[in-house]
């Protein structure tokens, strides 16, 4: 079975449940798919054992045979590509590796070379993944792929998305059996989670909400959810301890063994979501 943890907005809690999940269940695979800025390891601790290179295919141009048309940067909708004074440039960082420059160009000037765009790291024999985008860089499905082909299925695999509902949450989410949404009850994260949910009910996954810093005070979260008929999974008090430990790299599984039982009946609970 795999479980995607997201959030339509960052600062949620989506970590701190998704990684809690993971502990808690122990024979999973967690993946970090936040590879802008992944964070789980903190928590987890792994032992990271192997580095795997991710590469994308860049253009580059072969000046004896370019005549500086400027089919190719007519071709591409991304503005990678710029013909001054019949020169190609190009700029590496805008490419989306679609090959439409190699296609337009009817020359045979254009052709493709590896570039480095990110790296994936594995420890606890596989049982830990997380990918990390290089520095400057801004196009994240290459890294997801790889990290989606390096996926177990012999075992639950939890997959911590990337804040928000773009296409690097569209990509990670695809094939999954189960949608976690974190929300907190304020506004945004209200405005937000109604944001995901369309995204997930649009994709055909299942999925139930978890509430982190539940407050007495504030039940909109709960409000939305039985007006649309969507379960409400778990519920995590807005508790000083929880975020004094949190800054210090303690789940609240590993805090209180409560907790740990609370989450695993959150597993089971997605188990028969995915289920029914």
């Amino acid at each position: 079975m795999k479980i995607a943890v997201l959030s339509g907005k960052g600062g949620t809690g989506k970590t701190t449940v998704s990684a809690s999940l993971a502990a808690a269940v122990g024979q999973c695979q967690y993946i970090d798919c936040d590879v802008e800025e992944p964070n789980g390891a903190l928590f987890l601790n792994p032992r990271i054992e192997s580095e795997t290179p991710v590469y994308v295919q860049i253009p580059e141009v072969k000046e004896d045979k370019c005549d500086g048309c400027g089919d190719c940067a007519r071709a591409c909708m991304f503005n990678a590509i710029a013909v001054v004074k019949r020169k190609v440039i190009i700029f590496p960082e805008l490419c989306h590796h679609c090959g439409a420059c190699g296609i337009a160009c009817t020359k045979n000037a254009v052709y493709e070379a590896p570039r480095q765009t990110g790296v994936i790291e594995s420890g606890d024999n596989g049982m830990f993944l997380q990918g990390k985008l290089n520095i400057g860089e801004f196009i994240t499905i290459p890294v997801i792929n790889k990290l989606k082909q390096m996926m177990r299925n012999d075992i639950p695999v939890i997959l911590d998305c990337t804040p928000g509902a773009s296409c690097t949450v569209v990509k990670t989410i695809s094939g999954t059996d189960f949608c976690v949404l974190v929300t907190e009850p304020t506004p945004f994260g209200l405005h937000d989670l109604k944001i995901a949910a369309a995204l997930v009910k649009k994709m055909g996954i299942r999925f139930g909400v978890v509430i982190n810093k539940a407050m007495d005070s504030d039940k909109s979260i709960q409000q939305y959810c039985a007006r649309h008929n969507i379960a409400v999974l778990m519920e995590i008090p807005y508790e000083r301890r929880i975020a004094e430990n949190y800054s210090r790299g303690i789940l609240p599984v590993h805090m209180d063994k409560t907790y740990k039982e609370k989450f695993i009946k959150l597993f089971n609970s997605i188990k028969a979501g995915a289920a029914s």
